[in-house]
């Protein structure tokens, strides 16, 4: 009996313990979840750092197309009106029509208006160009995937300006919502949303609120990759004050920070798909625009 238990034994596969087979599932699962992680847009990607020549001239040429397009787009003020009135009046249904009560509030206490005033003038281009130098020199080997997320959003947000003009609330006058325009009431300089400078820009691209779309890309890049805590805690409270400044100073509904916030998250899902083609792929993309 043994003999024959022997050669039937030696007739057919061994099959592995069944501790062996759940911890090479276990294994096969960390790797995928490893690797899934490895594939993030934070995740250190490029074999080399970025070129400072390329990417300031990127950076330049990506402003300049930007600012182009955003300002040359017809200023339909009857479009845009009409537009603004649909926002208020969704908001409204929703009981969420917050921006007055919050814009004549918060005008009435003057040092904290004018403050906001030249916040959205300035913080808007200074903060984001900051993380960008920031990623540039100490996380290039991150930079270039972050950086395309935020091409991408500001990329989809020229979209949006063109194909649905929209006036800021402190355009909109009677049936009892006369927002107060804080840099006229104020005098507040810089601001391109009022006076001189008012003629050379689109006062009609609200929506989506790139003050909201870079600001939360700065927020979650500063979140993720810095390490001291308090340094994490400032950049998840920037774009959390951005939004209170502009809804306090009526250049903005809240639904087009909603919008911001959409276009940042097809930035990212752009990012997430990029990092899974071929190496080869991304590497030779468009001159290394790609990570």
């Amino acid at each position: 009996m043994g003999e024959s238990t022997a050669k039937f034994m030696d007739g057919r596969t061994a099959v592995p313990p069944r501790s062996s087979i759940g911890s090479h599932a276990s294994d096969t699962d960390g790797e995928q979840r490893t690797r899934w992680r490895q594939r993030t847009p934070f995740s250190p990607r490029a074999r080399r750092g970025p070129r400072v020549w390329f990417e300031i001239l990127l950076i330049a040429i990506g402003y300049w197309v930007y600012s182009l397009v955003r300002n040359s787009v017809p200023e339909r003020d009857e479009a845009g009106m009409r537009h603004a009135h649909q926002v208020w009046d969704l908001e409204q249904s929703l009981g969420l029509g917050i921006e007055y009560t919050v814009n004549y509030a918060v005008n009435s206490i003057t040092w904290l208006i004018i403050g906001m005033n030249y916040y959205y003038a300035t913080f808007h281009f200074i903060v984001t160009l900051g993380v960008l130098v920031w990623l540039f020199r100490k996380h290039p080997a991150q930079y270039a995937s972050i950086r395309l997320v935020l091409f991408v959003t500001t990329g989809i947000a020229l979209v949006g300006y063109y194909s649905y003009p929209l006036a800021p609330p402190r355009f909109m006058r009677g049936e009892g919502h006369d927002f107060v325009d804080t840099v006229k009431v104020h005098h507040t300089w810089g601001s391109m949303a009022s006076g001189d400078l008012a003629h050379v820009s689109n006062q009609y691209a609200a929506m989506p609120s790139m003050h909201i779309g870079w600001s939360l890309w700065c927020g979650i890049t500063i979140a993720v990759l810095a390490k001291p805590v308090w340094v994490k805690v400032l950049g998840l409270l920037y774009p959390v004050t951005t939004l209170f400044v502009i809804i306090s100073t009526a250049n903005h509904f809240w639904l087009d920070a909603v919008g911001g916030t959409t276009c940042l998250a097809f930035g990212f899902a752009v990012a997430w798909a990029v990092a899974y083609l071929p190496a080869g792929a991304r590497i030779g993309a468009c001159g290394g625009l790609l990570p």
